[in-house]
């Protein structure tokens, strides 16, 4: 009697379980106390844990009288598809039978892109964000293939098929390559079929601000303060679009700003003079967070700014323009845009202190100054 109860309550509870979904995931409420589990119901062993602040994707199963997890990753990061899909591969891997290595196979492009998304190492947000976002827009059909079912003439018929931006032609099938060499290091893949693209020669606008009598003008017609403000920053610190516009009041100080994550990986410290505290002032006290705050924006940041003659690049070139011309090293240069050094000495012994760099920043912004009249800039 007793185990007719016991079977009973058992069968109504696995009735319950679940298929763990996107949508089922994203529903889920935090808890107020302590730990749930959430077992899938078609996939033996995916569990969700959901606790207070975190969602966390698990696989569990008995081995050799052993209970062993493996923790697959925090949800959102990592979406349901891709949870499911490697605990698949888990209970294969840990599985028995000589099938096993038959059934395992590659993993689909979709659990590709998150493993290599998941890495703690990866460069920045915006690298991530731009990754997905173009595999989501120019290689959606693939995302569900199994990657070593993506051939060499598929990767060519696409990378013509979008001839008409050749850059971001080569860039979608360069992200491709890396996401695939990243699971090469895993999985038994062979040599990425990119292999039989013949990339697009790109040619930089190198578009640079030559008349600045023109830029103030167009730089007044902006309708919204917070642009122009934008776009002066930009002038005097040669920094990139999203750099400043993700810039937060915690790392602006007197003597310098700090990025913590850049697109090269590392983190960065550009000096700061009055000049660029004069042109942050009218930013003061808008937000106690960004620099550029916008309510449009769900993030309450400025998101883009308004178009002008000159994008935010061709001012990061006029910057690194008027740097060489008014006499500042190339390598001074490079460093004061934070770009990676190209020889081992730069890359891995010279670490130039911040005020090394004071001196040449004040070079560049003077001859900005004397450029402009002193008609922006007070």
């Amino acid at each position: 009697m007793l185990y007719c109860r016991f079977s009973c309550c058992f069968r109504q509870k696995a009735d319950k379980m679940p298929k763990l979904t996107e949508a089922f995931a994203r529903k889920l409420p935090p808890t107020k106390t302590g730990t749930d589990k959430h077992w899938d119901s078609e996939i033996k062993g995916l569990v969700l844990f959901v606790g207070k602040r975190s969602k966390t994707w698990y696989f569990q199963k008995d081995v050799g009288g052993q209970t062993r997890r493996q923790l697959i990753g925090r949800y959102p990061v990592i979406s349901a598809d891709a949870a499911r899909q490697t605990a698949l591969g888990f209970a294969l891997e840990w599985g028995r039978g000589a099938g096993k290595r038959i059934q395992m196979g590659a993993p689909t492009l979709t659990v590709a892109m998150e493993s290599y998304l998941a890495r703690p190492k990866l460069r920045s947000d915006a690298h991530k964000t731009t990754l997905r976002q173009q595999f989501e827009l120019h290689l959606k059909d693939w995302l569900r293939l199994p990657i070593d079912e993506i051939s060499k003439s598929m990767v060519v018929d696409r990378h013509r098929a979008m001839s008409a931006t050749p850059s971001a032609a080569n860039h979608t099938l360069k992200y491709f390559r890396t996401v695939w060499n990243h699971a090469r290091r895993i999985h038994d893949l062979p040599e990425c079929p990119t292999m039989a693209i013949e990339w697009y020669e790109e040619t930089p606008a190198g578009t640079t601000i030559d008349d600045f009598g023109a830029w103030s003008e167009d730089l007044d017609g902006l309708h919204n303060p917070i642009h122009r403000v934008f776009y002066e920053l930009a002038l005097f610190t040669g920094l990139r679009k999203t750099e400043a516009l993700t810039l937060e009041w915690k790392n602006v100080y007197e003597d310098r700003i700090h990025l913590p994550m850049t697109k090269n990986g590392r983190s960065f410290d550009l000096p700061i003079l009055q000049v660029h505290h004069e042109i942050l002032a009218p930013m003061r006290g808008l937000s106690s967070t960004w620099v550029f705050p916008s309510p449009k924006n769900p993030e309450g940041r400025l998101s883009a700014p308004q178009r002008m003659r000159w994008g935010p690049h061709a001012h990061r070139r006029t910057f690194a323009t008027v740097a060489m011309e008014a006499g500042v090293l190339e390598e001074v240069v490079g460093r004061l845009l934070n770009h990676t050094p190209l020889s081992i000495t730069g890359q891995r012994y010279v670490k130039p202190s911040l005020e090394a760099l004071r001196p040449p920043i004040e070079t560049v912004c003077q001859e900005l100054k004397a450029r402009l009249g002193r008609r922006t800039i007070g």
